[in-house]
């Protein structure tokens, strides 16, 4: 559906070494929120991503269609599933093996004195935060994101197709 109202053109392709012309997308759009709707908190509410959801399922839940998927990722700024929102717990493990090894996810990331700041290790007040609780805290910090009232997603999508 994002996609779906772009403006079309005919792009020539060479598919080993046969010519096809197919009608695409113009995906270099670059389509966003203006500023002041994002700024006024009346138009949003906040919602708290939960175990396994995606912004499908977000849409599907919130606005009755999956395929306003992009309204929650362009609101929030977010363009990437992996980086940008909260992975299953079986996930974020894999993840933390992947990036820091077997065996490592244990191991010190960083030091945090009392008052949560970052100090060097010889910090008398230094106390470790493993790889697996800072990765844990990032990955619960992209649980919590902006959603339209539903009451605006006509206006939204008129905008959108407008813009185009």
């Amino acid at each position: 559906m994002y996609f779906e109202n772009f403006p079309k053109f005919a792009y020539d392709f060479d598919i080993n070494g046969e010519r096809k012309v197919l009608i695409v997308s113009d995906i270099t759009r670059n389509v966003r929120f203006r500023k002041e709707i994002l700024s006024n908190v009346t138009l949003y509410d906040e919602y708290d991503i939960k175990e396994g959801e995606t912004p499908e399922i977000v849409a599907e839940k919130l606005y009755g269609n999956s395929q306003y998927h992009w309204i929650i990722m362009l609101v929030n700024g977010r363009y990437d599933y992996v980086k940008d929102f909260p992975l299953t717990y079986t996930a974020l493990t894999q993840y933390i093996t992947d990036k820091y090894g077997i065996g490592n996810a244990l191991n010190a990331h960083h030091y945090e004195n009392s008052m949560g700041y970052t100090v060097n290790s010889t910090d008398p007040d230094a106390q470790p935060v493993s790889n697996t609780a800072y990765e844990e805290l990032l990955n619960e910090s992209k649980r919590r994101i902006k959603v339209i009232s539903s009451q605006l997603l006509d206006k939204i999508v008129q905008q959108f197709s407008d813009v185009l």
